[in-house]
């Protein structure tokens, strides 16, 4: 089982190897990178690629670790008996299987997305060291152990919103996404729109990387919205020129809006275009 990319999903050398090495090693592959860089994407061209289910578990700042297990609804156990419910004897009805549950119990190997761990408390990812390494939990209710008919491949990913503890770090295999470069750029713009004209994908790119550079931008725009970007461009037939006589001077992009994503990295456009004018006469 070999992981080199899909036709719908450009994967570098080193991601491939990053991928490849965690399912050798049977490890979870932990993905860092900035938003949009395609970290979710990528369980899903794995499991496409391979043929196998995609099983994602969104992590929120709520969640807990035995949610990703089982969750046991005595509150409903306890309505229906005073209603008189058949199978209320049976705890095993009020047994709400969770991801973890799902992958293991899977006909066949799975893909496990565990989606922005680093949303969780701090404690979320220890608390699932040993059903991660061992590939089992124990049911208390039931006096049971559930264990992995075929161990899932298991990607984890962070956008660095906080420190993960080492021990779990310690069990995961790591890779992070650098930002692609033109060449790759160019490459994911292929795959998403084959046949577009060479010269828009130039001054596309020329521009989105001039808007990346600028200091103090809060939020840099990233391949999604670059994407998005394109398409609007595509739709609205804005033509390469249309770039190409983009200056400092002139304030922001077309359809800015695909880009930039708060009023401050507004704001700051227009201001450097203020002050490039005023520098100009």
């Amino acid at each position: 089982m070999t992981f080199l990319g899909t036709d719908t999903y450009v994967s570098t050398a080193d991601l491939s190897l990053a991928v490849n090495a965690a399912i050798t090693l049977q490890r979870p592959l932990l993905i860092k990178g900035e938003p949009g860089t395609g970290k979710t994407l990528l369980a899903e061209e794995l499991a496409r690629s391979i043929g196998a289910r995609l099983i994602t578990w969104h992590i929120k700042s709520t969640t807990k670790a035995h949610q990703g297990l089982y969750e046991y609804d005595a509150v409903s156990r306890l309505r229906d008996s005073q209603l008189g419910v058949e199978g209320v004897h049976d705890v095993r009805n009020y047994l709400r299987r969770g991801k973890l549950w799902e992958a293991f119990e899977t006909d066949h190997r799975a893909v496990l997305l565990i989606d922005e761990i680093d949303k969780a408390d701090i404690e979320f990812p220890n608390d699932l060291l040993q059903e991660l390494d061992r590939m089992e939990f124990y049911v208390y209710e039931t006096d049971e152990t559930v264990r992995a008919r075929h161990r899932p491949i298991v990607l984890i990913t962070s956008n660095n919103e906080k420190e993960l503890p080492d021990a779990f770090l310690r069990r995961c295999f790591f890779h992070y996404i650098a930002f692609p470069d033109a060449a790759t750029l160019t490459k994911i713009v292929d795959v998403h729109f084959p046949g577009i004209e060479r010269n828009l994908v130039e001054e596309a790119l020329a521009v989105f990387f001039q808007l990346r550079e600028v200091p103090g931008i809060k939020k840099k725009p990233s391949t999604s919205e670059l994407i998005d970007w394109l398409k609007l461009l595509l739709a609205d037939r804005i033509p390469a020129s249309a770039l190409r006589e983009h200056d400092p001077a002139k304030a922001i992009p077309p359809l800015y809006g695909a880009l930039l994503k708060n009023e401050q990295d507004v704001q700051l456009l227009e201001k450097l275009a203020f002050m490039h004018r005023r520098q100009a006469r």
